[in-house]
């Protein structure tokens, strides 16, 4: 099994047709990934790697049945991209772009909740279920089918901990990035619950970062629901100075809040097992599955 998309998702890509767009839609086809249809208005009729580009994004749904997007759309269109995909009941809907506006984000994310549809995003490397379905960035040479399923809010560690992952022989049900952005559509608990139910997933890589307190919220999750799948996570930025962006815009510590060192002491208290390393989490996953 998987959660979110599999080897029948099929995919439109909205801004096929810039460069972001095109040159990963080359590698998500590669993946065998279903890209059935592209969407650019005003490129209507033209194709990009054998897929074709229509101008709205119902147009291409109702001629290809597609049931997914991912949004290449620059930051200051992405709402209006979001929009038309959830008009189109496309569901999980994508973002890759960064930089969208949060109050355009705000907008968004409201309306996927009241719709009940799957955002991934905004700023996220995108899904990915080895073997069958890649909706966004990463690299997929990283990945391998397996038993764990990785949630993050990290690009970059992701696939270094999935590599990790790869090279123990665990791999992986399904990689998600939940995005670097204040707001974003899914949270750590909603894929949690989501691999909690995934009979295929047997334990979760949980990889976050300082800012916000999305991983604190996860740990109480953890805790009160006494989670029956063993956790390791990882938490980045620990040498990050106070009020100082790093790297994302949702990576600032404020005040005594969203601090490397709350975050694992409240999955600590949890029960999780958090890596010093990046590369422990392997090791560490290795150890609680054989438990």
């Amino acid at each position: 099994m998987a959660i979110l998309v599999e080897k029948n998702t099929r995919a439109v890509v909205q801004g096929i047709t810039g460069s972001q767009g095109a040159f990963h839609t080359k590698f998500m086809l590669d993946c065998g990934t279903k890209i059935v249809a592209g969407v650019t208005p005003g490129k209507g009729g033209t194709d990009v790697h054998g897929v074709h580009v229509y101008d709205a994004v119902r147009e291409a749904v109702e001629l290809h049945e597609a049931n997914a997007s991912i949004i290449f759309v620059p930051a200051p269109f992405a709402k209006e991209a979001a929009f038309e995909a959830i008009d189109a009941g496309l569901n999980p809907i994508i973002m890759i772009t960064e930089g969208i506006p949060v109050r355009d984000t705000m907008e968004i994310v409201a309306t996927v909740r009241e719709k009940k549809i799957t955002l991934i995003g905004p700023n996220t490397p995108g899904i990915i279920t080895p073997g069958e379905c890649k909706l966004g960035i990463m690299p997929a040479q990283v990945f391998a089918k397996g038993v764990v399923g990785l949630v993050s809010r990290s690009g970059t560690l992701t696939y270094e901990i999935a590599a990790g992952l790869t090279k123990s022989g665990l791999g992986e049900t399904t990689c998600v990035g939940i995005g670097g952005d204040p707001i974003v559509g899914l949270s750590f608990i909603d894929l949690l619950e989501m691999f909690r139910a995934d009979k295929d997933t047997k334990a979760v890589a949980l990889i976050g970062e300082i800012g916000g307190n999305a991983e604190e919220q996860a740990a109480e999750y953890i805790k009160k629901t006494s989670y029956p799948k063993p956790v390791a996570a990882y938490i980045a930025g620990r040498t990050a100075p106070p009020g100082k962006r790093m790297g994302h815009a949702g990576a600032i510590v404020s005040g005594k809040t969203g601090t490397a060192d709350s975050k694992i002491e409240a999955l600590r208290n949890a029960g999780v097992s958090v890596a010093e390393k990046p590369t422990d989490v392997a090791q560490l996953l290795a150890a609680l599955i054989r438990k």
